[in-house]
């Protein structure tokens, strides 16, 4: 028989060999510019139509997988129990700036060109030089009248080879790392609409704290302008080193890793030659990703708190209503899953299937929908919830009517494309600016502690 795993792979080899009902799309590296479609039709709804410029609040983790969903009570209680839970949501590229793109750009990374997260094929400074950015979510939904922030993670390099305090067309608020340390939630430099903001070692530096608090301005502002908003709070939760709230710091020790059928899995006949190699998990691998693990669901509480705070001021401001609000992540994690030591990148379901819980006007309480949607579709839906033009060239599809009870995406997809490449090309950056930490299991960046600095940990493989 075979085990859980195993089943995985089979169901993703099928998806990545099946290219039904792909949409493709066009290079933007060649294209002459965007084409303009007319917006779709408006979504019918029982009982009541959905606003047609709602609020979106779309609260993007980083390296999340869908198990770690388990550790988030409120958002499983203000999100899920009041929103749709998708089943079977997917990412393209189980890689952090291509998936990124892909959300802004609703578009498959061949067709975007960011495939990795740096090089001469992925990263900002490729969406940078080839104008990926000219037209995206931010700018579809600028032109139509929303505010819109983009506050925490933007696309993996940023800003190098950009000008000084560049900010991405389209986007209203601006506020994101230009140096330092922000996967390490201490000592970094936040870019804030055109001005510098330092951020140290101390617990009110705590970088879910401070995008929090940016957010909170944020629509606190919208409402008293009036203006619909788009935000996307791109926290770097729980990525590695995966730094905890000080007040959360040893709060889930010794909450034990999911040990199920693919973890450090016996049987690998039926895998690639590649995987088949590896050997079986050694203790001094299972402790480090006992502790990585432990860290990762206590840096997804001030998160989870964060979305306790979020909700509560849009009821203050009488927006909650008017609002979808969006909880997903870039990508998913493995950790000792088919022997492999913490990472993502693989086509195996931990990596590239995420959590995608919504609420909002109209959305069915409590509902789960199993449809294959995937970060592709998230550009065309968020544009059609707020009535704004889609291009022509989107790859992805809009799941906003399954969202209220209606037949969507998930009639007519039965695949989603997976993909991924390596880097390629010399990578040359300011050594100074913000760099995604490896997916080696032996090296890491050491956890940010209050008074503390941040460095690099290098550890022996276990015995």
């Amino acid at each position: 028989m075979r085990s859980r795993g195993q089943r995985q792979f089979a169901l993703i080899a099928a998806v990545l060999t099946a290219g039904a009902g792909m949409i493709t799309g066009t290079d933007p590296a060649h294209a002459s510019g965007p084409r303009s479609a007319p917006a779709p039709a408006g979504i019918s709804v029982p009982g009541a139509a959905p606003p047609s410029h709602p609020n979106i609040l779309l609260v993007l983790t980083d390296d999340m997988s869908r198990a770690d969903l388990h550790s988030m009570p409120a958002v499983r209680r203000l999100i899920t129990s009041q929103g749709m839970r998708f089943s079977r949501a997917m990412v393209s590229v189980s890689l952090c700036c291509p998936s990124r793109t892909t959300i802004l750009r609703g578009q498959y990374a061949h067709n975007t060109g960011v495939k990795t997260n740096g090089g001469t094929n992925g990263g900002f400074e490729t969406a940078y030089r080839d104008k990926v950015e000219q037209s995206t979510l931010a700018t579809w939904l600028h032109r139509d009248g929303y505010r819109t922030g983009l506050i925490g993670k933007y696309l993996n390099g940023y800003p190098n080879g950009a000008p000084a305090h560049y900010r991405p067309p389209g986007w209203t608020e601006w506020v994101s790392p230009v140096k330092g340390s922000p996967y390490a939630e201490y000592g970094y430099r936040l870019d804030v609409n055109g001005h510098t903001e330092d951020h140290f070692n101390d617990a009110k530096d705590y970088g879910t704290r401070v995008y929090l608090h940016h957010a909170r301005r944020f629509i606190t502002e919208s409402a008293r302008q009036k203006q619909p908003f788009f935000l996307d709070l791109a926290l770097y939760a729980p990525h590695r080193p995966a730094t905890p709230d000080p007040r959360d710091v040893g709060a889930l020790r010794g909450i034990a890793v999911p040990h199920g059928p693919a973890y450090d899995e016996r049987d690998m006949t039926d895998k690639p030659a590649w995987l088949r190699k590896i050997p079986r998990l050694t203790r001094g691998v299972k402790r480090r990703e006992q502790e990585l693990f432990e860290r990762r669901r206590e840096s997804l509480r001030a998160v989870d708190r964060g979305v306790v705070e979020l909700v509560g001021l849009l009821t203050r401001l009488h927006q909650l209503d008017n609002t979808y609000v969006v909880f997903t992540s870039d990508n998913g994690f493995h950790i000792g899953q088919h022997r492999l030591p913490a990472g993502k990148q693989t086509a195996f379901e931990e990596d590239i299937r995420v959590p995608l819980v919504v609420r909002g006007p109209g959305v069915r309480v409590g509902s789960t929908n199993r449809s294959l949607v995937g970060n592709v579709d998230f550009a065309p839906t968020f544009a059609a919830l707020a009535g704004a033009p889609i291009p022509g060239w989107v790859d992805g599809r809009s799941f906003a009517p399954e969202l209220h009870g209606a037949t969507g995406v998930g009639r007519t997809r039965r695949a989603y494309l997976i993909e991924h490449w390596r880097e390629h090309g010399p990578l040359v950056r300011d050594p100074q600016l913000p760099l995604e930490p490896s997916d080696n299991d032996q090296t890491e960046p050491a956890p940010g502690r209050p008074g503390q600095g941040t460095g690099t940990r290098t550890e022996p493989p276990g015995q």
